[in-house]
């Protein structure tokens, strides 16, 4: 047996019924090293410049994935509101 030790990240997910769609987020307990790659012909991505090699961003505490096409570009609005009152955190 093999001592448990806590995840270092939460979940959290927010599904909307009636619009048909919802999002994700991956809440990292210190932020972590990151890069990303994107493909597909006419992917909707946000700020995922910011991790290319030699930008100013090196790290990252959260992770948010949402879909809708366009729609899924409004969530990070409020993700970002919740990480600077510090409310994702608690």
């Amino acid at each position: 047996m093999t001592d448990a030790k806590p995840a270092p990240f939460r979940i959290g997910h927010y599904t909307d019924e009636l619009a048909r769609t919802g999002c994700t987020v991956l809440l990292f307990d210190r932020a972590l090293p990151t890069a990303v790659v994107i493909r597909g012909g006419a992917p909707g991505t946000r700020e995922t410049d910011l991790l290319a090699p030699g930008a100013l961003v090196g790290a990252i505490d959260a992770i948010l994935l949402t879909g809708g096409s366009a729609y899924g570009l409004g969530p990070p609005r409020g993700s970002w509101t919740c990480s600077a009152s510090g409310d994702g955190a608690s």
